[in-house]
């Protein structure tokens, strides 16, 4: 290997490098240092911790159900759109599914908030609706933003992306499995689950984690959408930082807010690495 094959890969990639570790490795370095070095007498300890338990802890327990629970349904409507769209329709259902399904990937969250506090208030664009339809009665209207709003938010954002991944992972499939098992009398629901699912549960797997880093990291739905309390780490991280000045607690809950991340993404490359690189 000759000087010039060994260093000009290195010069090239060197920008990259030196962007990654200014924006992303330096402020990552900090913040974790911070977080465990106490505003008041600049020691280090675990004072912030204890802090970020006893101030927020039902937060942190209403952000792991949140997350959860919206990463499970992010990949079952993932699952069930990228189906419908392989196995096929109604033409016409299926161009229209296309076509709407992809609308929130080019809306970003601020605007996906605010179009949600219009959508599900009290006397939002949802309960006219029903009110017009006759479904409820005006009084019995009620709002939801709150947890139900945050996490119909999220799932609606969310599963653009991960429908888009694994559909085009269903789309690549060789389509003799589908008609053998459709051959033999296996139904739709049969085919999607036994034989199409199990070809792509690495994509479903990398569409759920990348949707709950992003949710993770999601500032303007919960501070905008959920106007109660408990609410999101995130709005606790913002609040402890503009009100107090206190970044020390802020960073205590981000670096709690990386370990929940890299607990999921430990599971999925350990099991990824046990099983040959399938999760």
């Amino acid at each position: 290997m000759t000087f010039r094959t060994r260093v000009l890969p290195l010069v090239l990639t060197l920008p990259a490098l030196v962007v990654v570790a200014v924006l992303f490795l330096v402020p990552l370095g900090y913040s974790l240092l911070s977080a465990f070095e106490e505003t008041e007498t600049g020691e280090f300890g675990f004072g912030n911790f204890a802090k970020s338990f006893e101030f927020y802890g039902w937060d942190m327990l209403f952000t792991v159900i949140i997350t959860g629970l919206a990463t499970l349904l992010i990949g079952a409507l993932s699952i069930a759109i990228g189906g419908y769209l392989v196995l096929g329709g109604h033409p016409r259902l299926v161009a229209a599914m296309r076509w709407l399904y992809r609308w929130p990937l080019f809306i970003p969250f601020i605007v996906a908030a605010q179009c949600m506090r219009t959508f599900l208030a009290k006397n939002g664009i949802m309960n006219n609706l029903l009110v017009t339809a006759g479904v409820i009665e005006p009084l019995s209207a009620q709002s939801f933003l709150d947890w139900r709003g945050i996490l119909f938010t999220f799932v609606w954002k969310q599963t653009a992306f991960a429908a888009l991944l694994v559909s085009g992972a269903m789309a690549s499939l060789d389509p003799a499995t589908i008609e053998a098992a459709r051959n033999l009398g296996a139904g739709k629901l049969r085919v999607l689950v036994e034989i199409i699912v199990p070809q792509v549960r690495v994509t479903v797997a990398v569409g759920m984690i990348l949707s709950l880093v992003t949710i993770l990291s999601v500032l303007s739905v919960p501070l905008m959408v959920g106007t109660g309390s408990p609410t999101m780490l995130t709005v606790d991280m913002a609040f402890r930082i503009n009100s107090y000045g206190d970044y020390g607690v802020a960073n205590a809950l981000g670096f709690l807010t990386y370990l929940l991340a890299a607990t999921v993404a430990w599971f999925y490359l350990r099991r990824g690495v046990s099983t040959g690189g399938t999760p």
